[in-house]
């Protein structure tokens, strides 16, 4: 059945409730049957250079299985039972991938994003209670290795980490070369250090253990770590199948090839698209251990497509904005549809790469939270640009408000919280710690996103700000407490306010505003400064300063952060024009109910077609000035 409209939806959700769908319980049981029927096909490909001709390693659907197998084996060997943790902080490969299916398998595996510093790396391994970690040899050009040593010496239930050597996926002479120039192995904590493929090799292809035998908690997710003690989310076998039925029922048979250049530390790439293919048994590639971020990714992007007869891109808008800064040199007639999540995409960068690729984009929603999925636009139907589509079959939005006390469901175009119900929301268990629990859920399943939307009369969702005060940089959450609690620290700073200021590549770049204590003497070159000392991850460094005689507070003299938004679009757009050489200039911000904050900009005579192109790239949207 296609997927273009609501009826389609509603047609799939009454065939039968979800719980009367014949699908396997557990995650071993999944494997297990794609396996069984599409034993010789394709399941997943890896190459560690990018170029379309460099050695690529590929894995049927049998030999995952089976190497599978050996991973949840050896984990259980080394004591990891069902409520045990296997943490991994990994680039993406094949090990990442059979630590992340082999780990949910044995206990419970959590992924940590590699390019936080060790402080935060080590309050995820403690707060997990990690008991075994999978994590880089030392190996040249990543410090990876050296990150997770420091944070194991502060993590004392650690007790295993197991190593994997990047090296066996490269050829001679690159292969000879790197033993003579790989960094020193650190060392210097309390846990024992072993091969990773050295160990599993020992394993049994049949499993050793009993599966389980129903729905449990498979997974830790954390969501985003840049402060303190980060919220851990929990995911159960029951969500991961959910996401994956949803890919193979609407996207994927076993015929399709899916490039998905994201990190294997993420939502996206764990549950939409990994387990979209365990269940469809479609083809899932990986180019090189940064994905996007790999060198020589984006020139060589289209040219891996065509050797790996891509069917459908998994994308971004920072990746998409990048992406059209080259040529496209390869046959793409493959390719049916490109997705894009993790934050808005820009007017201007849709109409731009579906004209330049001759690729239809899909926008979707999800969040770590709710196990991920929960609306796109459909693939065979109306797409409305800006909005992020319908509901899934059995998902159940809800745009809620509380007023006088009350809580009450919005109506149509009305702005409210967004609210999710569906098998991938562990209602009243989304974290691991109770206390951050309170308050998440209305009527005791619809899980408070943080995010602010809307529902149109055609049943479409919209997403028009936050509630919760994240920057989102490129799909990566920072929470501006760290960039303010820094800029606090400094002997000038009274008051201080961070905000993501738009980016027509990241979507929003970290800055941040400050009033001086009275007297004091700075300057906003000495905070930038300051901000790099003492704000503890390099994405969250502010690109942006500015002093004010004094910041707009409310009431209860809180920092107003709205107008801080406004000042910084203002300046944002109005250099973008000033760079373009176009005379028109924003004039005004105001804060529309269904579309947030638009710039209300004064032509001075540029034509609108020009100003569009320029303002496009934003995913604020702009308006002619009345």
């Amino acid at each position: 059945m296609t997927f273009a409209s609501f009826e389609d939806r509603n047609a799939i959700e009454n065939e039968m409730p979800w719980d009367a769908r014949d699908l396997p319980r557990t995650l071993y049981g999944q494997l297990s049957k794609t396996a069984t029927a599409f034993p010789d096909r394709p399941a997943v490909s890896y190459q560690l250079l990018s170029a379309p001709t460099d050695k690529a390693e590929t894995l049927t659907w049998s030999e995952l299985h089976s190497k599978t197998v050996q991973a949840a084996n050896l984990f259980r060997k080394l004591g990891v039972g069902e409520n045990d943790v296997v943490a991994y902080v990994l680039p993406n490969c094949h090990e990442t991938i059979l630590t992340l299916l082999g780990g949910a398998i044995a206990g419970i595996v959590n992924p940590i994003n590699p390019l936080l510093e060790p402080e935060q790396i080590g309050a995820i391994l403690r707060e997990t209670d990690a008991k075994v970690v999978v994590t880089l040899k030392a190996f040249p050009k990543t410090d990876v290795a050296q990150k997770v040593a420091e944070a194991c010496r502060h993590a004392p239930h650690v007790q295993t980490v197991l190593e994997v050597d990047l090296n066996r996926y490269l050829t001679p002479p690159k292969s000879w070369i790197v033993p003579l120039v790989r960094p020193k192995n650190p060392g210097g904590h309390h846990a024992d250090v072993l091969s990773f493929n050295a160990e599993l090799k020992k394993q049994n292809t049949t499993l050793d253990f009993a599966d389980s035998s129903d729905d449990r908690v498979a997974a830790y997710f954390h969501t985003g770590g840049t402060t303190g003690m980060p919220k851990v989310a929990q995911h159960r076998y029951s969500g991961l199948i959910y996401n994956g039925w949803l890919g193979n029922r609407l996207l994927f048979t076993e015929e399709d090839s899916i490039m998905c250049p994201l990190p294997l530390f993420h939502v996206f790439a764990c549950h939409v698209i990994l387990m979209a293919s365990v269940v469809s048994g479609a083809h899932t590639v990986f180019p090189t251990p940064q994905g996007y971020r790999g060198e020589g990714v984006f020139d060589n992007f289209w040219k891996l497509c065509e050797r790996w007869k891509t069917t459908f891109v998994i994308t971004v808008p920072t990746a998409m904005s990048a992406l059209m800064q080259r040529p496209v040199d390869a046959d793409l007639s493959a390719i049916k549809t490109a997705f894009s999540g993790s934050s808005p995409l820009p007017l201007e960068l849709f109409n731009r790469f579906e004209k330049a690729c001759g690729v239809t984009v899909v926008e979707g929603y999800g969040l770590t939270e709710a196990t991920c999925l929960v609306s796109c636009n459909p693939p065979d139907g109306e797409k409305k640009v800006g909005s992020v589509g319908i509901p899934f079959p059995y998902t159940d939005v809800k745009i809620i408000t509380q007023k006088d006390g009350s809580v009450i469901e919005c109506a149509a175009d009305e702005i409210g919280e967004i609210c999710v119900s569906n098998p991938g929301v562990f209602a009243g268990n989304t974290y691991t710690e109770a206390e951050k629990n309170a308050d998440l859920f209305y009527y005791d399943k619809y899980l408070r996103t943080g995010d602010l939307g809307r529902i149109d009369p055609d049943g479409y969702l919209w997403i028009t700000g936050r509630a919760k005060d994240l920057i989102i940089r490129g799909g990566h959450n920072i929470d501006p407490a760290e960039i303010e609690e820094a800029l606090l620290a400094h002997p000038a700073v009274a008051f201080a306010g961070a905000i993501g200021q738009p980016d027509a590549h990241a979507g929003e770049l970290p800055c941040a505003f400050v009033e001086l204590v009275a007297g004091a003497s700075t300057t906003e070159e000495e905070l930038l400064e300051h901000c790099t000392v003492h704000v503890h991850e390099r994405a969250a460094y502010p690109k942006h300063m500015t002093i004010l005689d004094e910041l707009p507070k409310t009431a209860v003299g809180k920092v107003f952060k709205p107008d801080l938004r406004k000042h910084a679009i203002t300046r944002v757009f109005n250099a973008a024009l000033d760079k373009a050489g176009s005379p028109a200039r924003v004039v005004s911000v105001i804060d529309d109910k269904k579309r947030g904050l638009v710039a209300q900009v004064d032509l001075h005579g540029a034509a609108t077609d020009d100003v569009g192109h320029i303002l496009g790239n934003f995913a604020n949207r702009w308006e002619e000035a009345a």
